[in-house]
């Protein structure tokens, strides 16, 4: 071959490669700014979902001391409707297509996935009274918990709750039912018999038991024919006000007067916690959701130490 063919032949590769690329890369936008790939075949930060899950994802650290109990956020996740939760994230800035960088761009219901709900998820007055996901008691977040078996054929009700002898003192308390048994939280459509707490299994934890923290293995603490009343009983707690006096010295003494919006009885829901892998027992418990501001919910990741 001619060296001036070989030239051509090179400077054509050299045009076509960034397009290749660019065509492979798939999606909207310019090339360096993917907009949303398309949402059948996206997965993680434009990764396709087959990609996405070819890398092992470990559950347990440490040689077994520390297992997480949180779901992965999969396009398959349930959610309402028949196609799961979706694609959550995207590239706006791609290195494949150019970008010095990979910056991902997060989208989401914060009640997807494993999550935390805060007090005014339910009840407006909460809601306005600035009682939102960055106000949760952390201390209740993060302690020893028990992880228990509920029994299989029941929702939790005050009979079960009753069933169950939690010892008094136990502040968190992980229920493990038939949805993990079913593996709900791995079918893209929300099944409405999943297991949870009815209103009066909600009210007997509430006035028969120390627990501040409940954990379930389903998108909501309260079963499906029990939605409302059940979560009110949880989240409807009277909150207080705290009048404090703030005491700060600038060349001089001055008292500033404050109000200090506290929750009172409130039982923390985390819902929708990864259990199947887990043996019963008591764990150090910690769980740590996003700093939201105004929120009535958020992602919490969670994990169980041995």
């Amino acid at each position: 071959m001619s060296a001036p063919l070989m030239v051509m032949l090179l400077a054509v590769a050299v045009t076509l490669a960034p397009r290749a690329l660019v065509a492979r890369a798939g999606g909207g936008g310019s090339a360096a700014h993917p907009a949303y790939a398309d949402d059948a075949v996206a997965g993680a930060c434009g990764l396709t979902s087959a990609a996405a899950g070819a890398e092992v994802r470990l559950e347990e650290y440490g040689a077994g001391r520390i297992i997480d109990i949180t779901h992965a956020y999969r396009p398959e996740l349930p959610a309402p409707g028949r196609d799961g939760l979706g694609p959550v994230t995207r590239l706006t800035e791609s290195m494949a297509n150019g970008s010095v960088n990979n910056v991902s761009e997060l989208r989401m219901v914060v009640h997807s996935g494993t999550h935390v709900d805060a007090p005014g998820h339910m009840v407006q007055e909460h809601f306005v009274a600035g009682l939102d996901v960055d106000k949760l008691d952390l201390d209740v977040l993060n302690g020893p918990a028990l992880l228990i078996d509920v029994p299989r054929d029941t929702n939790i009700t005050a009979q079960a709750m009753e069933s169950l002898n939690i010892p008094n003192g136990v502040r968190r308390v992980l229920f493990r039912t038939l949805n993990t048994d079913r593996k709900l939280m791995w079918t893209k459509e929300i099944d409405s018999s999943f297991v949870g707490f009815t209103e009066d299994g909600a009210q007997w934890l509430l006035d028969n038991t120390d627990i501040k923290l409940v954990g379930v293995d389903y998108l909501s603490v309260a079963a499906f024919d029990h939605l409302i009343p059940a979560h009110l009983v949880f989240l409807n707690s009277p909150y207080i006000l705290l009048h404090v006096q703030v005491l700060t010295s600038n060349n001089f003494m001055h008292l500033m007067n404050h109000w200090l919006l506290c929750f009172s009885q409130d039982i923390i829901p985390i819902e929708g916690l990864k259990l199947d892998h887990v043996k019963a027992g008591i764990y150090m418990l910690h769980c740590l959701p996003l700093r939201l501001i105004g929120c009535d919910g958020s992602p919490i990741r969670c994990i169980l130490i041995k």
